[in-house]
């Protein structure tokens, strides 16, 4: 049976951002993610979390200064005591929230550095964040991002992800498998599946091309659902997309998923 978790970056934003539990709860979700928790205080999200009856799927490790411009710290050489700072903030929001997964943002390619350099980089920072990871029993996701919307990401295809996993060589790294990125980068959605499972632990989703609700565009995910729960998929999927309206309005697509009270 699917699992959706709202990404309340990104859906239910017509309220403020500690009112979008309350909201995603009423609209029968029984999960959340989103970006970043760091503006908030932990404690009283963690707070809303358990008045909502709401399990926290997942969250991203600080990127840097994401307003510049930055996209992650993880294979920036240089900033590797900022990511290491980064690790035990987003831990101890992870253990106070009981978030079993976070994701660490690889960065964008650095001018003046080879791409090798910044794969040396990558792999001894998740490295690192694993090694502290795990002994709390969280996971380390790594995330493709496609190069339309996140032009120069260091990280961009589940191919290039597969082959960094087995480099970082960690039990508790796992992909994050967007579909919407996978869909624009290299397609082959249900043999991607097939060839990485085991190898990922998040699944998120959003129609192809408009990054809107899973109803429409180019991906048949009602028969991917399908496809995932006869494979015994027991994760979340994460709803990271742009509603194209007012966020309940478009909530038709979830309703035989909706666990309202």
């Amino acid at each position: 049976m699917a699992r959706f978790a709202a990404n309340l970056s990104m859906m239910f934003t017509e309220v403020p951002f500690m009112a979008r539990f309350q909201a995603a709860r009423a609209a029968g979700f029984r999960a959340v993610e989103y970006l970043f928790p760091y503006a908030e205080d932990k404690d009283a999200i963690a707070a809303e979390l358990k008045r909502r009856g709401l399990t926290q799927a997942l969250f991203n490790m600080p990127p840097g200064d994401w307003e510049a411009g930055e996209r992650g710290l993880a294979s920036l050489p240089g900033r590797e005591a900022e990511f290491r700072a980064g690790v035990a903030t987003a831990l101890a929001y992870a253990e106070a929230l009981g978030c079993t997964q976070l994701h660490a943002m690889a960065g964008l390619c650095q001018p003046g550095l080879s791409r090798e350099q910044q794969q040396a980089t990558y792999v001894a920072n998740i490295r690192y964040a694993a090694d502290q990871a795990a002994p709390k029993g969280i996971l380390v996701l790594i995330e493709p991002i496609n190069s339309r919307d996140m032009p120069g990401y260091f990280l961009s295809t589940q191919v290039q992800a597969e082959a960094l996993l087995a480099a970082i060589d960690r039990p508790n790294v796992r992909i994050q498998l967007d579909l919407y990125h996978c869909q624009i980068m290299e397609g082959d959605l249900t043999r991607t599946i097939d060839r990485l499972w085991g190898k990922f632990s998040h699944i998120q989703i959003a129609s192809v091309p408009e990054r809107h609700e899973p109803d429409q565009g180019e991906v048949n995910y009602p028969w991917l659902f399908d496809y995932l729960d006869a494979k015994g998929y027991d994760g979340f999927l994460g709803c990271e997309y742009r509603p194209r309206g007012h966020t309940e309005a478009g909530l038709g697509w979830f309703a035989p998923w909706a666990d309202k009270e």
